[in-house]
């Protein structure tokens, strides 16, 4: 008994020793980046790069803020409380030390829909609620699982939602006046827009062709410089200088507020809490998969690991309290994120940093705002929507297999044309169908060959035994090996291959040290061929199952006597003989 032991404990001399790290704790897992970073040392070089990176990134999202509430049908102030409210509470709290939090495009159609639907209060009920969804999520460990959406799909919804941007500021930037409301449905929304076609205002167009193209000029000229920003601020300037007949944030909005107003809740009912259920559940599923893919794009840019549940809790967090200053929608942003890291950040404080330059910036700056020409706010979320499409990786899908690009048209086409969350959900649905059938496909069941291994001297192979050619040779044995996972997807093909065990063999050893992983139904198939053997009389052994495996056998009654477990196959054969000779005797 101690020996065996001793040879369970025991490292074979010159093999590398496997550190073993314990389970990290709750509060371990929940930590925020922020406690991190001032664990490791925080002092003033530190705070001059995140100060430098917080300005860097708020200069870029003073515009595209307010460009999206616009866009989302909110008034302007409120993509600024989400930047400075959700921006805040996100870094702090959050589970990435890059993330930059507040209003995304890819909310726009959503956000848009809801207000539409149930108003401004609507919105902020479902905002909240989201919220709270997604702090359950996060306790709940959900964060690790988003992870498996398939990349086809991500790629998809984003394209998608950025041909959604884009048509939704067709009106602006070509300065039409339609007769009725805007409709929400695309191809409904473009026949509108088609038939407003003779109201178009040549001096929006002139705006939008200054905006969009002193972004496009700059970033070839100057990339350092925040081209979006001074986009806006020069055509406010020539808008202003001449005066011109063209929509403003003043003429339609009257400006915006130069505080934060005090928190409060919306109007709650269980009536209200009803009717917004499907836009907030909207809301959650689309901020996990933005703000935790945003997360991995700054993970990729810097070598760093996220926490993707603290990552969920702080969003959670944030959806709360934005919708309590009235705000809308905060989530991850990847462009933000991916500014603050090229901008040297060290972690969270430049994030903090970038809600508080914000909130300068309002309180300075606000009578300035009411000049910006809407055409100019929806040239940059032109351009905001067209890189949004990730072209190259859109074109690499439609290449790589039938499948992957099955998965990403479907995605694609149902976000345009039918709703978001309907799209994710059935592309995601259809990529497990794929992946299912590729792991179906993966698995094999041949009569046993032992597989190649690298060449090894006698001294050094422990396990070796002497040759018994009668266990080769034996005509009343049969071994099969099932070689990958044993799952529902390949249980069919697995199932027809163990029927066709001839009833006149008297012993069957199945080798399962190659399987992986075993599902209930893959133990349902062994269980109804455990049956089978048994009324024709046949000895069975399963060899080199792991602990997994045998749980779920046992699980489904595959159990002894009807069948017996050996580690390896020799032992199965030894077991056998042992039997024999003794029935010799």
């Amino acid at each position: 008994m101690g020996a065996s032991r001793q040879a369970q404990t025991a490292m074979p001399t010159g093999e590398p020793r496997t550190a073993r790290f314990s389970a990290p704790t709750f509060l371990e897992l929940f930590t925020p980046k922020l406690v991190t970073v001032l664990r490791e040392g925080y002092d003033w070089p530190q705070l001059r790069a995140d100060a430098i990176a917080g300005l860097t990134v708020a200069i870029v999202a003073l515009p595209l803020s307010m460009a999206i509430a616009i866009a989302s049908g909110a008034s302007p102030e409120r993509g600024l409380f989400t930047a400075i409210v959700g921006g805040f509470l996100i870094s702090a709290l959050g589970g990435s030390r890059f993330q930059i939090g507040g209003p995304a495009g890819a909310f726009i159609v959503l956000v848009a829909a809801t207000v539409h639907r149930h108003g401004i209060d609507g919105l902020l009920l479902a905002t909240m609620i989201s919220g709270v969804f997604m702090l359950v999520a996060g306790y709940l460990r959900f964060g690790t699982y988003i992870k498996f959406i398939p990349y086809p799909v991500t790629v998809g919804f984003t394209a998608g939602i950025a041909v959604i941007i884009f048509a939704s500021q067709l009106k602006e930037l070509f300065g039409l006046t339609l007769p009725d409301e805007e409709p929400g449905e695309f191809l409904e929304k473009l026949s509108v827009l088609a038939a407003a076609a003779p109201t178009v205002n040549p001096f929006a167009v002139a705006m939008a062709a200054l905006t969009v193209g002193t972004i496009l000029g700059l970033k070839h000229i100057r990339p350092g410089w925040p081209g979006m920003l001074i986009a806006v601020a020069v055509a406010s300037v020539v808008s202003a200088f001449f005066a011109l007949p063209v929509e403003t944030i003043g003429t339609r909005f009257g400006g915006i507020p130069r505080s934060l107003p005090l928190p409060a809740l919306p109007p709650i009912s269980g009536e209200a809490m009803l009717a917004v259920l499907p836009d907030a559940i909207a809301f959650a599923l689309l901020g996990s998969i933005e703000s935790l893919l945003s997360a991995v794009v700054a993970d990729g840019m810097t070598g760093r690991r996220h926490r993707s549940n603290c990552e969920l809790v702080a969003q959670g967090v944030a959806n709360i309290a934005s919708a309590m200053f009235g705000g809308i929608c905060a989530t991850g942003t990847i462009a933000r994120t991916a500014t603050n890291v090229r901008a040297g950040a060290h972690g969270p404080v430049s994030g903090m940093l970038h809600a508080l330059f914000l909130l300068g910036f309002m309180l300075v700056a606000a009578p300035l705002a009411s000049y910006i020409p809407l055409a100019a706010l929806a040239g940059v979320l032109a351009v905001v929507a067209w890189n949004m499409i990730e072209k190259h990786a859109f074109a690499a899908l439609l290449r790589s297999s039938r499948g992957d690009a099955l998965v990403l048209l479907v995605t694609f086409l149902l976000v345009v044309f039918r709703d978001l969350t309907e799209g994710i959900v059935v592309g995601f649905a259809l990529g497990a169908m794929l992946f299912i059938d590729r792991m179906s496909k993966a698995i094999a069941v041949e009569a046993h060959a032992p597989p190649p291994l690298d060449d090894m001297a006698d001294r050094t192979n422990g396990g070796r035994e002497a040759y018994h050619a009668e266990s080769a040779s034996d005509p009343n044995t049969v071994i099969y090996r099932i070689s990958g996972a044993f799952f529902f997807g390949a249980a069919s093909t697995v199932g027809t291959v163990l029927d066709r065990i001839a009833d006149q063999r008297r012993n069957f050893i199945l080798d399962c040290s190659a399987v992986p992983f075993l599902d209930s139904t893959a133990a349902s198939v062994i269980e109804g061929t455990v049956r089978k053997v048994r009324r024709a009389g046949i000895r069975f052994f399963i060899a080199g199952a792991s602990q997994q495996a045998r749980r779920m056998l046992f699980t489904h009654n595959v159990r002894p006597p009807g069948v017996r477990y050996k580690a390896t196959i020799a032992g199965a054969l030894r077991q056998l003989k042992k039997e024999d000779e003794a029935g010799q005797e």
